[in-house]
Protein backbone atom coordinates (compact mmCIF):
# COMPACT_ATOMS: atom_id res chain seq x y z
CA UNK A 1 0.00 0.00 0.00
CA UNK A 2 1.30 3.45 -0.86
CA UNK A 3 1.30 6.16 1.78
CA UNK A 4 -0.88 8.41 -0.38
CA UNK A 5 -3.52 5.69 -0.51
CA UNK A 6 -3.51 5.09 3.25
CA UNK A 7 -6.56 6.10 5.20
CA UNK A 8 -6.33 4.54 8.66
CA UNK A 9 -2.56 4.83 9.29
CA UNK A 10 -2.47 8.54 8.52
CA UNK A 11 -5.73 9.36 10.33
CA UNK A 12 -4.96 7.60 13.63
CA UNK A 13 -2.69 10.36 14.93
CA UNK A 14 -2.66 14.11 14.44
CA UNK A 15 0.88 14.34 13.03
CA UNK A 16 2.94 12.32 10.53
CA UNK A 17 6.68 12.34 9.84
CA UNK A 18 8.85 10.35 7.44
CA UNK A 19 12.41 9.89 8.64
CA UNK A 20 15.52 7.76 8.34
CA UNK A 21 15.86 4.54 10.27
CA UNK A 22 19.40 5.43 11.44
CA UNK A 23 20.73 8.52 13.14
CA UNK A 24 22.80 11.05 11.20
CA UNK A 25 26.21 12.43 12.25
CA UNK A 26 24.53 14.86 14.67
CA UNK A 27 22.58 12.04 16.34
CA UNK A 28 19.17 12.76 14.80
CA UNK A 29 16.94 11.05 12.24
CA UNK A 30 16.96 12.87 8.90
CA UNK A 31 13.59 13.60 7.30
CA UNK A 32 12.56 12.17 3.94
CA UNK A 33 13.28 15.37 1.99
CA UNK A 34 16.71 15.73 3.55
CA UNK A 35 17.52 12.13 2.64
CA UNK A 36 16.62 12.58 -1.03
CA UNK A 37 18.27 16.00 -1.20
CA UNK A 38 21.41 14.40 0.24
CA UNK A 39 21.43 11.83 -2.55
CA UNK A 40 21.12 14.69 -5.05
CA UNK A 41 24.01 16.62 -3.44
CA UNK A 42 26.14 13.49 -3.66
CA UNK A 43 25.27 13.06 -7.36
CA UNK A 44 23.59 9.69 -6.79
CA UNK A 45 20.21 10.35 -8.42
CA UNK A 46 19.40 9.27 -11.96
CA UNK A 47 18.28 11.99 -14.36
CA UNK A 48 14.66 10.86 -13.90
CA UNK A 49 14.95 10.86 -10.10
CA UNK A 50 16.49 14.34 -10.18
CA UNK A 51 13.64 15.62 -12.38
CA UNK A 52 11.14 14.18 -9.91
CA UNK A 53 12.99 15.67 -6.93
CA UNK A 54 13.29 19.12 -8.47
CA UNK A 55 9.68 19.27 -9.69
CA UNK A 56 8.26 18.01 -6.40
CA UNK A 57 10.53 20.13 -4.20
CA UNK A 58 9.35 23.14 -6.23
CA UNK A 59 5.73 22.04 -5.77
CA UNK A 60 6.17 21.69 -1.99
CA UNK A 61 7.91 25.07 -1.80
CA UNK A 62 4.95 26.66 -3.59
CA UNK A 63 2.26 24.65 -1.75
CA UNK A 64 3.08 25.48 1.84
CA UNK A 65 5.11 27.89 3.97
CA UNK A 66 8.77 27.31 4.80
CA UNK A 67 8.92 27.49 8.61
CA UNK A 68 12.44 28.94 8.55
CA UNK A 69 11.30 31.86 6.38
CA UNK A 70 8.68 32.71 9.04
CA UNK A 71 11.07 32.09 11.97
CA UNK A 72 14.76 31.91 10.97
CA UNK A 73 15.64 30.35 14.36
CA UNK A 74 13.19 27.45 14.17
CA UNK A 75 15.90 24.97 13.08
CA UNK A 76 18.75 26.59 15.05
CA UNK A 77 20.66 23.59 16.44
CA UNK A 78 21.67 25.33 19.66
CA UNK A 79 18.31 26.94 20.43
CA UNK A 80 16.16 24.01 19.30
CA UNK A 81 18.19 20.76 19.22
CA UNK A 82 16.45 18.05 17.21
CA UNK A 83 13.79 20.37 15.79
CA UNK A 84 11.84 18.45 13.17
CA UNK A 85 8.86 19.10 10.91
CA UNK A 86 5.76 16.94 11.02
CA UNK A 87 2.85 17.01 8.58
CA UNK A 88 -0.60 17.46 10.03
CA UNK A 89 -2.54 14.31 9.14
CA UNK A 90 -5.12 16.48 7.37
CA UNK A 91 -2.47 17.55 4.79
CA UNK A 92 -3.31 14.67 2.45
CA UNK A 93 -2.14 16.37 -0.75
CA UNK A 94 1.25 16.97 0.82
CA UNK A 95 1.54 13.50 2.35
CA UNK A 96 0.59 11.57 -0.79
CA UNK A 97 3.50 13.12 -2.73
CA UNK A 98 5.93 11.52 -0.29
CA UNK A 99 5.47 8.17 -2.10
CA UNK A 100 7.80 9.22 -4.93
CA UNK A 101 10.51 10.20 -2.46
CA UNK A 102 10.12 6.86 -0.67
CA UNK A 103 10.49 5.04 -3.98
CA UNK A 104 13.78 6.85 -4.66
CA UNK A 105 15.07 5.97 -1.19
CA UNK A 106 14.09 2.31 -1.64
CA UNK A 107 15.99 2.10 -4.95
CA UNK A 108 19.08 3.45 -3.17
CA UNK A 109 18.66 1.09 -0.21
CA UNK A 110 17.99 3.85 2.31
CA UNK A 111 15.54 2.98 5.06
CA UNK A 112 12.73 5.38 5.87
CA UNK A 113 9.87 4.99 8.31
CA UNK A 114 6.60 6.73 8.90
CA UNK A 115 6.13 8.08 12.41
CA UNK A 116 2.71 9.05 13.75
CA UNK A 117 2.02 10.84 16.98
CA UNK A 118 -0.58 12.97 18.70
CA UNK A 119 2.18 14.61 20.77
CA UNK A 120 5.57 14.64 18.98
CA UNK A 121 7.09 17.41 21.12
CA UNK A 122 7.07 21.08 22.08
CA UNK A 123 5.64 23.02 19.15
CA UNK A 124 7.91 25.81 17.88
CA UNK A 125 6.03 26.58 14.69
CA UNK A 126 2.59 25.75 13.30
CA UNK A 127 0.65 26.51 10.16
CA UNK A 128 -2.36 24.81 8.61
CA UNK A 129 -0.22 22.02 7.08
CA UNK A 130 2.59 21.26 9.48
CA UNK A 131 4.30 21.77 12.79
CA UNK A 132 7.95 21.97 13.82
CA UNK A 133 8.70 20.53 17.24
CA UNK A 134 11.52 19.91 19.65
CA UNK A 135 11.08 16.39 21.04
CA UNK A 136 9.95 16.14 24.67
CA UNK A 137 12.98 14.15 25.80
CA UNK A 138 16.14 16.27 25.51
CA UNK A 139 18.63 14.78 23.02
CA UNK A 140 16.03 12.51 21.46
CA UNK A 141 14.00 13.00 18.33
CA UNK A 142 11.55 10.27 19.20
CA UNK A 143 8.16 11.60 20.36
CA UNK A 144 6.75 10.51 23.68
CA UNK A 145 3.97 8.42 22.14
CA UNK A 146 4.54 7.25 18.61
CA UNK A 147 3.46 4.59 16.20
CA UNK A 148 6.02 3.64 13.56
CA UNK A 149 5.87 1.71 10.35
CA UNK A 150 8.44 1.16 7.62
CA UNK A 151 7.50 3.42 4.75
Amino acid sequence: MKIGEARGPVDEELYVRFQSTVRNDRGYFTGVFGLVNGLARDGKLTAEQERFRRANNDWYNAAYPDPSSVDPTVYDRELHPGAAAWFKSTSRDLIKRVDGYLEILAVHGIGCRMMRSSDPGRILYEDEYQIVVVPHKPGSDQPSSTTTRDA
